[in-house]
């Protein structure tokens, strides 16, 4: 079967690096393919025996064309093709310091001085983010706000290589202090758990470290906490299924996002591994794999029933 993964999101965010690391993984990329060839490419792709194809798509293409997007995948599934989106964003302030770094210009900087809008910087990433809007909503999205790019090339590979299920499931554990990553669909707070910070033994460590998950089992409302948030999401999750969605990311929060949050996806990602594909990221450790039980110390693994 023919795999195609279609890259796209916020210009500066990543995309030349994750094409990069499509070719390195022997796929045959492409790069700005406006969205009215994409059936025809994708179709002599099949038809020349092609195994793996990337597309770069972003705001270049008219916004009739991307609006039509949705219909073309649909299309090119008809034809045989599997089909993964990756949408790749990050933070307005981050976006304009890459472009300072780089002093490079925003592609959508002549398409708002022809229409009368002063062409800054920050004026074309919220042009961007409201061109590209309905194409956030098909893919998997990964913010790359604070990544490297060898820690993006690493995600990328993860995602890609994640099998094809009607759901892939990822669970996120990140730190409130500097933010709530824009890749997240359902955000928990599990700040009010007690915090294994504060013992200088535990401080060093994080959630997937066998004193760590020993400690915060030991406290009755962390498994209250994880029971609540896995109800939560055994209840909805069909209903995410039934709205076509192929993608659903649950982000666990706490105040540094190394004890509580890691601790708790770690349970979260065991309690659904048969559910489809489960991939587990730690934003504090710059950490993004497909889960596998084997990888989990038997101290770490799940103590609290769930499915």
């Amino acid at each position: 079967m023919l795999r195609v993964v279609f890259l796209t999101g916020i210009s500066g965010s990543g995309k030349s690096v994750a094409l990069r690391t499509l070719e390195d993984a022997g796929y045959n990329c492409v790069d700005n393919l406006p969205v009215r060839f994409l059936h025809d490419f994708i179709a002599a792709a099949r038809d020349d025996g092609l195994q793996r194809v990337g597309v770069s798509i972003d705001a270049r293409s008219s916004s009739g064309a991307i609006q039509s997007l949705p219909e073309t995948i649909t299309a090119l599934r008809a034809l045989g093709a599997e089909i993964r989106l990756v949408f790749l964003d990050a933070d307005t302030g981050t976006l304009v310091q890459r472009y300072s770094e780089s002093r490079r210009r925003h592609p959508l900087t002549d398409k708002l001085f022809r229409e009368g809008v002063a062409p800054s910087v920050e004026a074309c990433i919220a042009h961007e983010r409201e061109l590209l809007g309905p194409l956030r909503e098909l893919g998997h999205v990964i913010d790359t706000t604070g990544l490297t790019p060898s820690q993006l090339r690493s995600w990328i590979r993860n995602v890609v290589q994640a099998d094809s299920t009607p759901l892939v499931l990822t669970f996120e554990s990140f730190a409130f202090k500097e933010g709530v990553p824009l890749d997240a669909d359902l955000v928990f707070d599990v700040r009010c758990l007690p915090n294994p910070h504060y013992d200088p033994v535990l401080r060093p460590l994080t959630g997937r470290d066998a004193p760590v998950a020993n400690f915060l089992a030991a406290i009755p409302n962390v498994g209250r906490m994880i029971e609540d948030i896995s109800s939560f999401i055994r209840t909805w999750l069909p209903e995410y299924l039934h709205d076509t969605r192929s993608y659903l990311t649950v982000a666990i929060g706490c105040t540094g996002g190394t004890h509580r949050s890691v601790y708790v996806v770690e349970q979260l990602a065991a309690m659904f591994a048969g559910r489809g594909q489960v991939l587990v990221r730690h934003r504090a450790q710059k950490q993004f794999d497909l889960y596998d039980p084997g990888d989990i110390p038997p101290q770490s693994r799940p103590r609290h029933s769930g499915s």
